[in-house]
């Protein structure tokens, strides 16, 4: 199976590379547009800033590329985030995927020591509907680190509940989304990789 982990200016690439080493799958790291369109799958992982990482998108067309696949994508985190339509890091146009908008969290007043952001840690998922999921998971705890996340919406595929309910999952047609890092995730996020590796 050829998959391709698209490179760019973006932390825990290295990361997700060594979770899929783990099931036996030996990924390639590249933003060449020819190698991205030609593998089986395609993932789309991250940890940065949307408008920087947005702009850098743009520069080197993957803006362009990214919504035009056909294979199977799964984003990650900031992957999952600059899928969807805007977000609010940053006033960010993002790739319009996915209709969901990103919001920042916003605990309660009086609450920001109890609820604090970036909401980091391990939190359940529920009401999974997506192909990358499947009834074992429901309820199951995987890590999550992020200050920004995906409203609730038509292509939620999991909801997580910190501060409010939010998108921890995103389908549409061939594009999956996580919020949360399966690949630091444990068994779980283990079954996950696995599960979008057999779709």
């Amino acid at each position: 199976m050829n998959i391709v982990i698209i490179k760019y200016n973006a932390g825990n690439i290295e990361s997700v590379s060594n979770a899929l080493l783990r099931l036996g799958v030996q990924a390639e790291i590249t933003g060449d547009h020819d190698k991205i369109r030609a593998a089986d799958k395609v993932i789309f992982p991250g940890v940065g800033e949307a408008s920087t990482t947005m702009a850098f998108l743009k520069k080197e067309g993957l803006d362009k590329l990214i919504p035009s696949l056909t294979q199977p994508v799964l984003g990650i985190c900031l992957g999952l985030q600059l899928m969807c339509s805007h977000s609010e890091e940053g006033d960010t146009p993002c790739l319009g995927i996915f209709e969901e908008k990103v919001k920042r969290f916003q605990p309660e007043p009086g609450m920001e020591y109890v609820t604090k952001v970036p909401h980091m840690g391990w939190n359940s998922i529920a009401q999974l509907k997506s192909g990358i999921f499947d009834t074992s998971l429901e309820e199951q705890y995987v890590y999550f680190v992020h200050s920004y996340y995906a409203a609730v919406g038509e292509h939620t595929a999991a909801v997580c509940n910190y501060i409010n309910p939010f998108s921890a999952a995103l389908n549409k047609d061939n594009f999956y989304a996580t919020q949360f890092h399966p690949e630091k995730s444990g068994p779980v996020g283990q079954k996950i990789l696995e599960n979008f590796l057999k779709i």
